[in-house]
């Protein structure tokens, strides 16, 4: 398995988790051509206060959110729009890092805007995993190369484009 979930919070078992998080992360890696049985990733499924507190601990933000992300390796480029160095796979699987979901963010999130809450969820963690590998949003070139992934990789699990303004109701 490519993906190892804590389960903090029992309503992630009921939202399928555990393959969620597999077929997306694996989607990740195979879209970017990594080999998934290479690599690990760490998934905390936990609730709000849990996350907000991760929040607070590792970005001065004491406040829920809905994913968060630590990398074992700084893979990100030095210039904006560069991709990253992909990680060297090892000889025993390579850990990439670790990500934190909050269930409560992600379903307030996916009513609010009245997206599938799975499909939510698998953009998350899609999300998540590229910050693994480097790729973020602050500058502007790096959030355009970053979207442009989510949006390829989720095209491909059959997902509609959550940066796209036409998904209508039924999108993410």
């Amino acid at each position: 398995m490519l993906t190892d979930p804590i389960v903090e919070d029992d309503r992630w078992q009921a939202a399928g988790l555990a393959p969620l998080a597999e077929e997306a992360a694996r989607a990740t890696l195979a879209h970017l051509s990594l080999a998934p049985e290479d690599f690990e990733i760490a998934v905390l499924a936990c609730d709000d206060a849990r996350i907000a507190a991760l929040n607070a601990d590792f970005r001065g933000k004491p406040r829920p959110t809905n994913v968060l992300s630590w990398p074992a390796q700084d893979l990100a480029p030095e210039t904006p729009g560069a991709s990253p160095e992909p990680p060297e796979p090892e000889d025993d699987p390579h850990h990439l890092g670790d990500i934190a979901l909050a269930f409560g963010t992600c379903a307030a999130e996916a009513e609010a805007a009245d997206k599938n809450f799975s499909a939510h969820v698998t953009h998350l963690v899609v999300h998540g995993v590229l910050h693994l590998l480097g790729y973020d949003h602050i500058r502007d070139e790096d959030a355009t190369v970053m979207e442009g992934l989510e949006a390829a990789i989720l095209g491909k699990l059959g997902l509609p484009d959550p940066y796209s303004e036409d998904d209508g109701p039924d999108g993410l």
